[in-house]
């Protein structure tokens, strides 16, 4: 571990002073960062590979990209690089797994007979760390979904085998809610499209819908695990028809009671997530988020600070919605250091969640209330050069973990004496 250097106190005395002037208060924002749990995802630490036995010809659109050496190869060591990342970065936060991330000792568990049994090496993990978990079923990377359909399935088997997967999964989820004393969100994608034109989209769509009511049939409480949908607007091998559209997901998630997922890799590009926040927040008592980055498509790219994230941030907060909203991590790069992608991602979720509560809420809710455009305008630009810099380096040292650019040899200090001797 290398040292941690402190924060410039001079620079954040300065800064907190500029803040006051617009009325803004660093230690509520700061107060207000600490408390917000972003849920990291394991499937960074090895290229979305997992610990089963199966063999599959396709991805179902998951595709990892790059060979740089060192990936996690077994839990163990996914662990223990999850923890490595999580030293890096400030605050406590929560880890997301895939139901292909069990501990299955060496058998072939098939996807629709995992159980609680097979994650209480995570739970256990969880538990001493003081973290809590959250779960996705794995609709994808097995053989029953190759064909592109899972519980959109014409195939009445593989239907059903996809409905049982599921049902185990909220099961698990219910378990680790349990064990960990937080509700664990359970979130549901599938991979289900075709590549080329599609005649039959209402049939396939009555069986997604079909399956879903079966599977949500069963309820859980809500204080052990919580439901969520997502949608995607196309992937690889679905380019021209995707079954859980947008279209689909949402009135479905609002008529049932389920979380709408948005992940920012799934939409058109010149969408903006963060317009959809104070809609949905009408009908959704609850969203989720999954943090991601498209590069000309849902490439999923480590999580930057870009205007995507700040637009999302600052709708949230701006909302007041933070208690209503969960943050959960989505990318995978392979081609860079994964510790690292895990670092950046989530330090610059949590540097657009401060740069968004540091906004002179009140003041710009007056200008625009008095029609005083001119100045919200002007005032929105002048909070793009203030000094968040200076806060953030407080909040790390504050949290225990290096400010600044610090972290950057840790990572590198990891990869030369652990991952880096990894076969």
């Amino acid at each position: 571990m290398t040292h941690t250097p402190a924060a410039d106190s001079q620079s954040y005395s300065i800064a907190r002073e500029r803040y006051a002037a617009l009325g803004v208060d660093t230690e509520s924002a700061l107060t207000a960062l600490s408390s917000i749990a972003l849920s990291v995802n394991c499937w960074q630490g090895d290229d979305v590979t997992g610990f089963e036995q199966f063999d599959s010809t396709g991805g179902g659109g998951i595709q990892a990209t790059g060979n740089f050496p060192g990936k996690a190869r077994t839990p163990d060591e996914l662990r223990a690089d999850i923890t490595k990342a999580l030293s890096l970065i400030p605050g406590t936060h929560r880890v997301n797994l895939h139901a292909m991330y069990g501990e299955f000792g060496g058998a072939r568990v098939d996807r629709d007979e995992i159980a609680p049994a097979h994650f209480t090496g995570w739970i256990d993990w969880a538990k001493d760390k003081k973290l809590a978990l959250d779960f996705n079923a794995t609709c994808f990377a097995h053989p029953k979904a190759d064909a592109g359909f899972t519980l959109s399935s014409k195939d009445e088997a593989v239907r059903k085998f996809w409905i049982r997967h599921v049902q185990q999964a909220r099961e698990i989820s219910a378990a680790m809610g349990r064990a960990l004393g937080s509700p664990c969100v359970h979130n549901l994608w599938i991979p289900d499209g075709t590549k080329d034109a599609c005649v039959d989209k209402l049939g396939y769509r009555a069986l997604l819908k079909r399956s879903l009511d079966e599977i949500y049939a069963a309820k859980i409480d809500p204080a052990l695990m919580k439901d969520a949908v997502e949608s995607k607007l196309f992937g690889i091998g679905s380019e021209s028809f995707v079954v859980g559209s947008y279209d689909f997901y949402m009135p479905y998630a609002v008529t049932n009671g389920l979380m709408p997922c948005l992940d920012m890799g799934h939409y058109h590009p010149t969408e903006s997530i963060g317009d959809k926040v104070s809609a949905l927040l009408q009908y959704a008592p609850e969203l989720l988020f999954h943090v991601s980055r498209g590069v000309r498509w849902d490439s999923d790219h480590v999580v930057i600070l870009n205007d995507d994230l700040a637009a999302l941030t600052d709708e949230i907060v701006r909302s007041q919605a933070l208690a209503r909203v969960h943050f959960a991590l989505d990318f995978f790069d392979a081609s860079i250091n994964r510790i690292g992608a895990w670092v950046i991602g989530t330090r610059a979720t949590q540097k657009s969640l401060l740069r968004s509560l540091l906004e002179p809420r009140t003041t710009l809710l007056g200008y625009e209330e008095s029609e005083n455009n001119f100045a919200r305008l002007a005032l929105l630009e002048e909070m793009k050069l203030m000094p968040v810099g200076a806060v953030w380096d407080e909040f790390c040292t504050r949290m225990n973990v290096p400010p600044g650019a610090s972290w950057i040899a840790d990572v590198m200090s990891y990869q030369e004496t652990v991952t880096g001797k990894r076969s």
